[in-house]
């Protein structure tokens, strides 16, 4: 029999420390504790998937707390009974002892109550999910209504810019030259070019550019030979 332990927190920037301790503390082995840092809306998680490879018949799976397995009520309950029954190992949850499957629940009234504790907990790991959601939406809304705006800032470009690109273009001045007048490096002279090419529609950029369509599109795929 193997003891395994999986971790989860929802975004990178988030610390697994805590549940990595009580995994060691309670003696599992490093190499046998897996871990994501994924959102627990589904079982998509690459680490997850690995870990099920793993377990075997009589394999014990350790985890700090019911939401760190999940957070939707339904893939949570199915989760479980796979691992238990289909799979055939055993399942602790360190924060809630009543959850070891390790304990058997010859009763009705054992397996009555361990089935309700891991439902109600499946059902707040859910509610909690959706709770995050809606203080989301709701701070999203606040901020808007307060005329922040979210996402990358368009970039704007002046009518030097545009002049400039359109001079070298048109072969009046060359890659150096343009990059000396606009002051930037090979990198990101190319970047803004391509920028120009996804951001402002053709029509606009043939007026801006002076060019005829067979001119602009010649003009800005020789661009991107070049670039890539």
């Amino acid at each position: 029999m193997n003891t395994y332990a999986y971790a989860r927190v929802s975004a990178k920037d988030q610390n697994l420390e805590r549940q990595l301790v009580a995994f060691i503390e309670f003696g599992i082995e490093k190499s046998r504790i897996f871990s994501d840092k994924k959102s627990g809306k589904d079982f998509e998680r690459k680490e997850y998937k690995r870990l099920l490879k793993k377990l075997k018949n009589g394999d014990l799976l350790v985890i700090k707390s019911i939401d760190r397995l999940g957070r939707n009520y339904d893939q949570i309950i199915a989760e479980w009974a796979h691992i238990t029954n289909t799979i055939g190992a055993d399942i602790l949850v360190l924060d809630m002892p009543l959850l070891d499957t390790r304990t058997k629940t010859e009763t009705l009234v054992g397996k009555f109550i361990s089935d309700v504790v891991l439902q109600v907990l499946s059902f707040v790991a859910e509610n909690e999910r959706e709770n995050i959601k809606a203080r989301q939406a709701e701070g999203i809304r606040a901020a808007i209504g307060k005329g922040i705006k979210f996402g990358r800032r368009p970039t704007e470009y002046s009518d030097e810019f545009l002049s400039v690109a359109c001079d070298y273009i048109e072969k009046r001045i060359n890659s150096k030259t343009a990059m000396n007048l606009l002051g930037l490096k090979k990198n990101n002279f190319y970047y803004h070019i391509d920028y120009i090419e996804k951001r402002i529609n053709s029509k606009t950029a043939m007026n801006l550019l002076g060019l005829k369509k067979n001119n602009f599109y010649y003009h800005i795929y020789r661009i991107k030979d070049l670039y890539y």
